[in-house]
């Protein structure tokens, strides 16, 4: 396991957490404009909700002072979602009369077949792009596909960003919709990580979004210091992908009463970490290099991915 270097998390706290769950959420509330509503997709509809959620968790207003250039936006957002009755428009459109696929016909029937617009809501940028432009985030962003590997080299490169001072404060997370047509087809082809009990969880949708700010930048603002990131490392062997996996997918979270019902794929993580900072802590942290405070509980997630990743983190979340 390769460990990232350890000044990475120095002074590095989260301030606040949010998740949404329904992708069917009417997202007009939070748009500056109302018509952006038809560009938009279920995944980004539940990134632009948890987003919206973990800035409020944190005290923070959009498009406020501590946002613009002072913050950055570090997204995993899952396989990317197509509805069956899409799926068939396309196909039908794009066959022979002896119902084989045509080139020339998918460039000119199938193709022309659905609504324009729907290519708008299956980017996977388009997330990002909702949620930096309807919260006013305007530093750094990296958008990332589409498993749990990618959601950490997401969260290594906020922390970079934080220490290098390129911004105060980083919005990073994960965000998943799963249960559509072809989702769901591909996961039936990949080999799904065991929970920790061993088993194989119901897949699900939602999103989750972590604050991590610099601990100057918090205490300037009075923010209140919910926990930290306390240890993180992640390594990468590619391996041959017709082969099966050295060792079966796991996804172990920590203490019991954290591990989640549902399997989120990319969002799993950040969401069950909205939850496990979802209650304010008593009072004001202060930084702390070594030592949890007193009181402070450490929740730890691991996993072992398909596509060759193995990751470890450890959360310490205020009591």
């Amino acid at each position: 396991m390769s460990v990232l270097p350890p000044e990475l998390l120095e002074g590095v706290v989260v301030t606040g957490a949010g998740s949404a769950s329904d992708p069917g959420l009417d997202p007009r509330p939070l748009l500056k404009e109302r018509k952006m509503r038809k560009f938009m997709g279920a995944q980004d509809r539940l990134a632009l909700a948890a987003a919206r959620a973990a800035l409020e968790s944190a005290g923070i207003a959009p498009e406020g002072p501590e946002l613009g250039p002072r913050a950055g936006l570090y997204l995993c957002v899952g396989y990317l979602p197509f509805e069956r009755e899409d799926v068939d428009l396309v196909c039908e459109g794009s066959c022979s009369p002896e119902g084989r696929f045509d080139l020339g016909a998918f460039v000119g029937a199938g193709y022309e077949a659905i609504n324009p617009l729907l290519t708008f809501r299956c980017l996977s940028n388009m997330p990002a792009y909702h949620t930096s432009t309807n919260l006013g985030i305007q530093g750094p962003y990296v958008t990332s596909y589409a498993g749990r590997g990618q959601l950490y080299t997401c969260l290594e490169e906020a922390l970079w960003a934080l220490h290098e001072g390129q911004i105060e404060r980083a919005l990073w997370g994960g965000v998943a919709y799963q249960r559509n047509f072809l989702v769901e087809h591909h996961l039936t082809r990949v080999e799904r990580p065991l929970s920790s009990a061993g088993e194989t969880l119901p897949i699900g949708d939602g999103a989750g979004v972590v604050v991590l700010e610099r601990f100057d930048a918090a205490l300037a603002r009075g923010a209140l210091i919910r926990g930290r990131p306390c240890d993180l490392s992640l390594d990468y062997a590619p391996r041959e992908p017709s082969l099966p996996p050295s060792e079966p997918p796991r996804e172990v979270f920590g203490p019991s009463e954290w591990v989640p019902s549902l399997d989120l794929g990319a969002a799993s993580l950040p969401v069950a970490l909205a939850a496990a900072y979802a209650s304010p802590p008593d009072s004001p942290g202060t930084p702390r290099s070594e030592a949890p405070r007193r009181g402070a509980r450490v929740h730890l997630h691991e996993a072992w991915t398909d596509d060759g990743y193995r990751l470890r983190s450890e959360w310490e979340v205020d009591a």
